[in-house]
């Protein structure tokens, strides 16, 4: 999965590669990645753009690492809801 891939990269904070998997990802996740990206990046207008294209609060922190993991605990409950919806 490509979130995947982008979440590897942002954990080692190699926001170039993250932005390369996310910049097509119009998803709700992969918009608030590109986000994470962005806030890594310190490009905190860009990191707003996306955080309202994911429909997130702009985070007060701009804790990178604190938004990483609550993107990981999102996308795992969404996979989660998703697998017991079957």
């Amino acid at each position: 999965m490509t979130l995947n891939t982008a979440i590897r990269h942002l954990e080692k904070g190699n926001w170039r590669k993250a932005h390369d998997v996310v910049q097509n990802d119009a998803t709700e996740f992969g918009c608030w990645a590109h986000g994470i990206v962005h806030l890594l990046e310190g490009d905190l207008p860009n990191a707003r753009y996306w955080y309202r294209r994911a429909h997130r609060a702009f985070p007060r922190a701009h804790d990178p690492s604190a938004e990483i993991d609550a993107l990981v605990a999102a996308w795992k409950e969404d996979l989660r809801d998703a697998r017991m919806a079957r």
